[in-house]
């Protein structure tokens, strides 16, 4: 067991998976620059040369296009998404192909493709540059949306995500690229659909993803020494969701706190909530459903603005000292 940083990490399985599969390649914007991915492609290209690193020109649409056709040819690329704001210009190849080949075909011609997202959060990055889509694919039938929130699980399901027959959003988000755990050498899966408890707890169940994981740990551990009994839900894998997992933590506890990175309105946080109504939990809850979720606005360029904007472990701890008052 290596411990490695959460970009390492990442870089650990693309040397693996290009290693691995022969079919495989990597294309996009800047898979050559740590500029655009930092640390995660570091050696590839010189590893395995031009025609598996294809660092392409400035044009989202083309590039996904181009890695729908070679998947249906018979190749599995890893499109990459520097900045994810910009996946907008990708959604035809992404929703309407890439999504619906399988179906339209009688799952006779698949598309395995990983599609590979970044998140750029914070800096002053404002609207354009800062947003967090993962509501608007996890939406898209056909495709399968997992947020890795630890080093581990960020190669774990990144593996994973090459044995499916059809695409995976793969959706990362910087904030997480210097945190450190422990990260096995030999290649392994972590399953897609398959959540995690990251803290037991009685009191109250706090459901997060990604970054907001970290937030939420942060929060339960501060509550904890005032005697509140916090689980924290890392649910891995959007679509599918662990549904098994969340509502067997919410009928221990009675009370829920959704932490979300997107927006509020139609958001991850709200499919949730959703859920555990439609489960009927909600008349056992001991209070409603909380959730946190970034306010219905573009992100601000000013970093005093950001302060507020962006939902972290304070807003969490206020969450669950109001619904523990309920």
């Amino acid at each position: 067991m290596r411990e490695l940083t959460y970009a390492s990490a990442i870089n650990d399985a693309l040397h693996q998976i290009l290693e691995h599969y022969d079919h495989a390649f990597l294309i996009g914007q800047g898979v050559t620059s740590p500029w655009y991915v930092g640390t995660t492609t570091q050696g590839l290209l010189e590893r395995f040369g031009d025609q598996r690193i294809i660092d392409t020109p400035v044009s989202e649409c083309g590039i996904t296009g181009v890695a729908v056709g070679a998947a249906l040819a018979g190749l599995h690329p890893i499109v990459e998404h520097p900045r994810m704001d910009f996946m907008y210009y990708a959604m035809d190849p992404i929703a309407n192909h890439a999504a619906c080949w399988d179906f339209m075909f009688g799952e006779q011609l698949t598309v395995p493709m990983i599609i590979w997202a970044i998140i750029n959060r914070g800096g002053e990055q404002a609207a354009q540059h800062s947003q967090a889509l993962h509501a608007i694919f996890t939406h898209i039938p056909g495709l399968k949306v997992v947020m890795p929130s630890t080093p581990f699980d960020a190669k774990g399901l990144l593996i994973a995500s090459m044995k499916e027959k059809n695409p995976v959003v793969f959706i990362d988000d910087r904030w997480l690229y210097p945190l450190k755990g422990n990260v096995p050498e030999p290649m392994y899966d972590v399953p897609l659909g398959k959540g995690v408890i990251r803290r037991p707890g009685d009191d109250v169940t706090v459901i997060a993803s990604s970054w907001m994981v970290h937030e939420a740990l942060r929060a339960a551990a501060l509550v904890g020494k005032q005697g509140i009994d916090v689980e924290v839900i890392d649910v891995r894998s959007l679509k599918p969701l662990d549904d098994s997992l969340i509502f067997s933590s919410v009928e221990k506890t009675g009370r829920v706190i959704i932490a979300d990175g997107g927006w509020r309105t139609c958001g991850f946080a709200a499919e949730i909530a959703a859920q555990i109504a439609e489960q009927e939990f909600s008349l056992h809850l001991k209070a409603p459903v909380t959730r946190i979720t970034l306010p219905d606005l573009p992100a601000p360029a000013s970093k005093f603005l950001e302060l507020t904007y962006y939902k972290k472990e304070s807003d969490i701890v206020s969450a669950i000292r109001k619904i523990m008052r309920k």
